[in-house]
């Protein structure tokens, strides 16, 4: 009997191909929504750096198979390595696996090995893989050879960092998503003012749309200052 994936999985509502800010990642983003919505066997790898949109690419993918009918599963690595392997055990009946944070396998033997074994099964039933990390399969710090050999059999993709007019964009639709209306000026002030990660803005809009909601105050740059502690001349 195949072992249960932990609880708190499910995939966000934000993970969408249609909210996802191309900006210079077109051919990427297409690569990867083809992968999700046909049913040929294929195999496609995402290089990329920390907040570039790699896991929402991977969680929308499979919504998107979900859409069209097949089953699919989000394995974030990061999150797994620390339960049994056993948990893949499986998964190779599902139409599309997304794998996601592959860096996070360097010094996990055992779970090299069962995810080696996972993709061989998975390709003999002819399904679809889609994996990401934050460098390429080659540079990947594993101890098994061949699975790093497997998971470049495919396409292989880098994800380009976005611009300051992608970030504000990104910005600007994470809040509509929570039911904040953020001025354009305000988030202008944030991209000056805070760090420019996207993880790092997205934690800081979280803690503005609490200190909002608690405060009863739109988001405008006084309040924001206010909530960061902001000297009102800066």
């Amino acid at each position: 009997m195949a072992a249960q994936l932990p609880l708190g999985l499910r995939l966000p509502a934000a993970a969408r191909f249609d909210n996802f800010v191309v900006g210079p990642n077109a051919e990427v983003v297409d690569a990867v929504r083809q992968l999700a919505t046909e049913s040929t066997s294929a195999v496609l790898f995402l290089s990329a750096a920390a907040g570039s949109g790699k896991t929402h690419l991977l969680q929308a993918a499979c919504r998107e198979a979900e859409a069209c009918g097949g089953r699919s599963a989000y394995l974030p690595l990061a999150e797994l390595v620390e339960h049994d392997p056993a948990m893949l055990e499986g998964l190779e009946h599902y139409a599309l696996l997304a794998i996601d944070d592959l860096h996070a396998l360097a010094g996990q033997r055992a779970w090299e090995e069962a995810l080696f074994h996972l993709f061989n099964r998975h390709r003999e039933i002819g399904g679809r893989w889609l994996s990401a990390a934050d460098t390429a399969p080659e540079h990947l710090d594993l101890g098994l050879a061949d699975l790093r050999s497997r998971l470049g059999w495919g396409a292989v993709y880098a994800l380009q960092p976005v611009d300051d007019a992608a970030r504000l964009r990104i910005l600007t639709l994470r809040a509509h998503e929570r039911g904040l209306e953020l001025p354009e000026d305000t988030a202008q002030f944030l991209l000056r003012r805070c760090p420019r990660d996207l993880p790092a803005l997205m934690a800081l809009l979280e803690r503005l749309d609490t200190a909002a909601l608690s405060a009863q105050r739109r988001l405008t740059v006084p309040f924001v200052k206010a909530v960061l502690g902001v000297d009102a001349a800066g």
